[in-house]
């Protein structure tokens, strides 16, 4: 915080102005909220009032907190299905790293014994190379062409 105040000062900021205004803003942005939840709690009030005064009090109520039970129950399920998803998105890339990393650790356990072959290692190690060069030669390319 002692740092900011020079290099405010520095660029023209007045930081009382700032933190005024920013004090101001929150006042009133608190004010238009308290405002907001009074007109739906009136909203609400009037129409819980039209529909008791259509079907009675008690069955009004009811409704009321029908309504805003199966509301209640939407938002669950449906925080519900956003984490199921999300966990599963994570047991995917888990799953995705363990086999790669299973992969690649069966190729380098197994790559002494192969380079004991004289074919293998004249002809599949340069030809290994070239893939791997093509493989990433074409990564590039596409992830320029993505943008």
């Amino acid at each position: 915080m002692n740092l900011l105040v020079p290099i405010a000062a520095l660029l023209g900021f007045e930081v009382e102005e700032i933190t005024d205004r920013l004090k101001a803003l929150a006042i009133a942005n608190a004010v238009i909220a308290l405002f907001g939840l009074l007109t739906l709690v009136f909203l609400l009030v009037a129409g819980f009032l039209a529909l008791a005064a259509q079907l009675g009090p008690i069955y009004a109520a009811l409704i009321f907190a029908g309504v805003f039970f199966v509301i209640t129950a939407g938002i669950v399920i449906g925080m519900q299905i956003s984490e199921n998803s999300r966990k599963r998105r994570v047991a995917e890339k888990r799953r995705s790293s363990d086999t790669s990393a299973f992969v690649t650790t069966a190729a380098l356990a197994a790559l002494p014994v192969l380079l004991k072959s004289p074919l293998i290692r004249n002809v599949g190690l340069p030809l290994a190379a070239v893939v791997a060069a093509a493989m990433f030669i074409g990564k590039s390319r596409d992830d320029k062409t993505d943008d």
